[in-house]
């Protein structure tokens, strides 16, 4: 117990625990944790259960997918673990094309939970990485018409759950104006929680973070040799990043991330991934220049994939209270190692679009996917 706290004992009034019938239930559910009276964290064990199961879910309510169907996709680490624990509990096969930023603790994970694991080869760069994975996928899908390819960086279905953590912080924070704070990876997560909270009726300012190298917000001209881009950004387009729903954009380099994850376990104790920390620094930013306004961090997951490339590292740490970014007016003025700019809802950089996933515009999700599925598929009635 930290010093200071009271022990306080059970009493009548005190929640019960729930006891829950799968894992996913389990480690869906954010431990919220206020930082500061104007900043609270939603960390998770894993933060793509909501996009995994939500997706999944709806494929077999909708008859895309059948029980005992493999479901097959890229994914450098936290998707392929909620992938394949969606797929244990609905009776799926699972086959992850993995990046090689997934480590021998995760691909443990992935082969005991049944799922079959294809590991790429060492390459140069983290964009050849990105493509060869989608070649390997694609030659997969030709000699196995059978299997469905989930496509989490261009299926809107993937935004589906995050209105389940939508009603969740509805019950779990005060009413009033929010900002959503987080890595926009695949998009899935900020922009399927903000659409969710807006649709609502809350009023809620969406702030985006990105590496220096990714392609998404335009900062692809850029090298960040430490960065490590998995699930904070992308070296190939996403189509699950609907651009318009953003209103700041943050880019930060590894340094500020490291000093952000490292400084929120120093003052808060709270150990969380790379992509949380440089959440983490980014709100302490903008809730100094909005006071009063509640911000919510998003925390993708838990510092351990990151233990030896920066939390063994917390002595070269940057200090968190003297950094600052350098605010933008437009993409041509960016620069490292952090800088800021108003987004307020442009559409994508010409290098960022594509023509996979595209929204409708009433704002509908994409088309069902093109990967080949069996012809007749019973729909599925699923339980909570």
């Amino acid at each position: 117990m930290r010093a200071g706290a009271d022990a306080r004992p059970r009493t009548a009034t005190t929640p019960a625990a729930t006891v829950h019938d799968h894992i996913t239930d389990a480690v869906k559910t954010p431990d919220l944790i206020r930082l500061t009276d104007d900043v609270v964290l939603a960390r998770f064990e894993t933060m793509k259960v909501y996009a995994a199961l939500g997706a999944v879910r709806s494929l077999l309510r909708r008859g895309r997918v059948a029980p005992g169907q493999t479901l097959v996709d890229s994914s450098s680490g936290i998707y392929a673990l909620a992938l394949a624990m969606a797929c244990h509990r609905y009776g799926l096969r699972c086959h992850i094309v993995a990046s090689t930023t997934v480590d021998a603790t995760m691909r443990a994970q992935l082969e005991i939970l049944g799922a079959t694991v294809d590991a790429m080869p060492p390459s140069q760069s983290l964009r050849l990485d990105q493509e060869l994975r989608v070649r390997h996928v694609r030659r997969l899908l030709a000699e196995r018409p059978d299997f469905h390819w989930m496509r989490q960086y261009h299926d809107g279905v993937h935004h589906e759950g995050y209105r389940e953590f939508a009603e969740l912080l509805a019950g779990a924070l005060p009413e009033g104006p929010l900002t959503v704070v987080g890595a926009v990876g695949t998009g899935a997560s900020t922009g399927g929680l903000a659409r969710a909270l807006r649709e609502s009726g809350r009023s809620v300012r969406l702030v985006g973070i990105q590496p220096f190298g990714s392609v998404t917000f335009g900062s692809e001209r850029f090298e960040d040799p430490e960065a490590i881009i998995a699930g904070i950004g992308s070296s190939i387009p996403f189509g699950n990043v609907r651009h318009e729903l953003y209103d700041t954009v943050h880019w930060l380099d590894f340094r500020h991330a490291m000093a952000g994850a490292v400084g929120l376990l120093r003052e808060h104790a709270v150990f969380a991934g790379l992509s949380t920390g440089a959440a983490h620094l980014t709100a302490s930013w903008e809730a100094a220049r909005d006071p009063g306004r509640l911000h919510l961090v998003l925390g993708a997951d838990t510092g351990h994939r990151y233990a030896e490339r920066v939390f063994a590292r917390h002595a070269e740490a940057l200090d968190p209270a003297g950094l600052r970014p350098r605010t933008i007016a437009s993409p041509d003025e960016l620069r490292p190692p952090w800088s800021v700019m108003e987004w307020a809802g442009r559409a994508a950089p010409e290098a960022a679009r594509t023509s996979e996933g595209s929204w409708n515009s009433e704002g509908e999700f994409p088309s069902p996917s093109p990967s080949p599925s069996p012809s007749s598929v019973p729909s599925v009635e699923l339980l909570p």
